[in-house]
């Protein structure tokens, strides 16, 4: 660190010690690392960044941090944003369970009102599906999520949303970014009395009728009504100490799941997450508790969704066991049971249309077209999903949309909200094992049967972090390596096609022909190898780390899992694992 910067930091960490006064928490942390260069050093040394995704980081002190002058300096950027654009704007706000949260919550309303933006506020933690929706309900121009999805405890966060319910393209977060560059962090922010504001009808508290219309939008989305009723489905559930407890509960006794138990230790809110520190559907862990309550009442169905209550994780008995399933195997069940019993019913539309993210399975697309469904592929973000429906949206033709998901555990069927929606997601879920088990058939007797018709379908996800100012230089150098100079090779299997998202270009390496991408531009590195096989590699849009996504396409189980193992630990060395 030159000396300049190290001079800077120090001026940055004594401003906030003169005048983060407000949250005694973070006074008395500013205190603590008073000397402690490296401490120091991480909370200063850039500013929490604004991206499509909002703001996400570390809550505790400092510019790289998630505190309440961060959130109100980013809010009064969407602030001058909304009054640049509208004569008159509002938007709603909603929180999950995370430490602050609700603090957060408050303050970006405070913001909004003090720049005479009307708000909307939900009173208690709402998921961030029912915050899509009501930014359309009560058409407004954009929306804020208070949470970190399923990060650690540590972390919290801040999605911001476009009139549209779906998360801000790229323009418009750099819009917003450009906006809050010109607002000063302590002197520059308007802020409304909280009371007053809500007494004069700034501030507007959201009742409960909107949580029930929601809930209605979601029982419509149904296509064997009453296949939960008519056969007996034992669920245990865990909202992971989110904000699913309430209405995916709800949604669950309407629809008639005979038995519902829910995990006692991950009911209630609790930003701790005290047994489950990565409170993430994606992995294992979060079902040790349900799985130990599966050991005495021997459930059809373990269901977890993240604290948000946007991603849906489950665990199904079969053959006395109970086998986890990946987004990638619930998105192509979900797919396969809505198109086929759509047909049968006779309710599935002219040119019917799914959408997919370029890293979600291909057994998806081989599905879809068996159906005659339209495979729209965009990139990873369910923002990019939420804006196909609003193209169809724009062509009058919203029926058109059957089903989007993507590999990380994101889901939506129906077009009232933009984002994935863990309460949907769980009741179509239910309905589905229902109905099945009505047939004789678990969910794995059907994904055996879809292997069987299109392959075997093998994917693997890595994940390397990049901690600190040098992990994100180590993470960009990567990056920039693997774009100029690509693998001709990995696991042994030639690169046969190669395609970089970031300049919209790629080349078809046999015949040397190179061809255009047509969509936005992404750092995202698309490898196609022979068989097949593919390997896709981009930096999280929110935490500090590469993902790497592998397929492993096979004619048997064996072979696909044998060669996804190969990849795997290739794309660990690749990576420098």
């Amino acid at each position: 660190m030159n000396q300049d910067m190290e001079q800077s930091i120090q001026k940055a960490y004594r401003l906030w010690l003169d005048n983060a006064v407000e949250d005694p928490d973070l006074q008395e942390e500013l205190r603590r690392i008073d000397g402690q260069e490296e401490e120091i050093f991480d909370r200063f040394y850039r500013e929490l960044e604004f991206g499509t995704g909002g703001l996400r980081g570390v809550i505790g002190a400092g510019e790289n941090r998630m505190n309440i002058y961060t959130v109100r300096r980013a809010t009064q950027g969407l602030a001058d944003y909304l009054k640049e654009k509208y004569p008159r704007s509002s938007a709603a706000i909603s929180f999950d369970s995370r430490i602050k949260s609700d603090l957060f919550a408050r303050e970006a309303a405070r913001v909004l009102a003090g720049n005479g933006i009307t708000v909307y506020l939900f009173p208690e933690l709402m998921p961030t599906p029912v915050l899509s929706y009501a930014v359309r309900f009560y058409g407004c121009q954009a929306g804020i999520m208070v949470t970190a999805s399923h990060n650690p405890s540590q972390y919290n966060g801040y999605k911001c949303y476009g009139a549209d319910g779906c998360q801000m393209t790229d323009r418009d977060a750099g819009e917003v970014t450009g906006c809050i560059r010109r607002v000063d962090l302590f002197g520059g922010v308007s802020t409304a009395d909280f009371d007053e504001a809500k007494a004069d009808g700034r501030i507007r508290l959201i009742g409960g009728e909107l949580l029930e219309t929601f809930l209605g939008h979601v029982a419509g989305q149904q296509v064997t009504p009453g296949a939960c009723r008519e056969t007996p489905l034992h669920v245990i559930y865990t909202p992971l100490n989110g904000t699913g407890n309430k209405p995916v509960r709800e949604i669950l006794s309407r629809i008639g799941v005979h038995r519902l138990d829910v995990v006692p230790e991950q009911e209630k809110p609790d930003g701790t997450f005290p047994t489950c520190p990565y409170p993430n559907p994606e992995i294992r862990q979060v079902f040790e508790c349900a799985l130990k309550m599966a050991e005495e009442t021997r459930p059809d169905l373990l269901l977890a969704t993240d604290p948000d209550c946007d991603r849906v994780g489950i665990a199904v008995r079969h053959d006395g066991e109970y086998r986890l399933m990946s987004g990638n195997e619930v998105g192509c069940l979900l797919l396969h049971y809505l198109l086929s019993r759509r047909r049968e019913e006779g309710s599935l539309p002219d040119r019917p249309v799914m959408v997919k993210t370029i890293v979600t399975s291909d057994l998806s697309a081989r599905i879809g077209e068996k159906y005659g469904c339209e495979v729209r592929e965009v990139l990873t973000g369910f923002k990019y999903i939420g804006e196909q429906i609003g193209l169809l949206e724009q062509e009058g033709h919203t029926e058109r949309y059957v089903f989007g998901f993507e590999e990380s555990y994101g889901y939506l069927a129906g077009t009232y909200v933009r984002d994935k929606d863990g309460v949907v997601a769980s009741m179509l879920v239910c309905e589905m094992a229902a109905y099945y088990k009505s047939k004789g058939k678990t969910l794995p007797d059907v994904l055996e049967e879809l292997y069987r018709e299109h392959g075997v379908f093998r994917h693997t996800l890595i994940n390397k972090a990049f901690e600190g100012a040098q992990g994100m230089e180590a993470m960009q150098r990567l990056m920039t390596s693997l774009r100029e100079n690509p693998p001709a090779a990995i696991a042994g299997r030639r690169v046969v096609r190669f395609a970089d998202y970031l300049t919209s270009r790629g080349v078809e390496v046999d015949a040397g022909a190179t061809f255009s991408i047509d969509l936005p531009a992404s750092n995202v590195l698309s490898f196609g190898l022979e068989g097949g096989a593919g390997f896709i590699v981009r930096p999280s849009g929110t935490e500090p780390k590469i993902k790497a996504y592998i397929t492993a396409a096979g004619r048997d189980e064996t072979a696909a899992q044998l060669l996804a193992d190969q990849l795997t630990a290739a794309g660990n060395e690749l990576l420098g694992g």
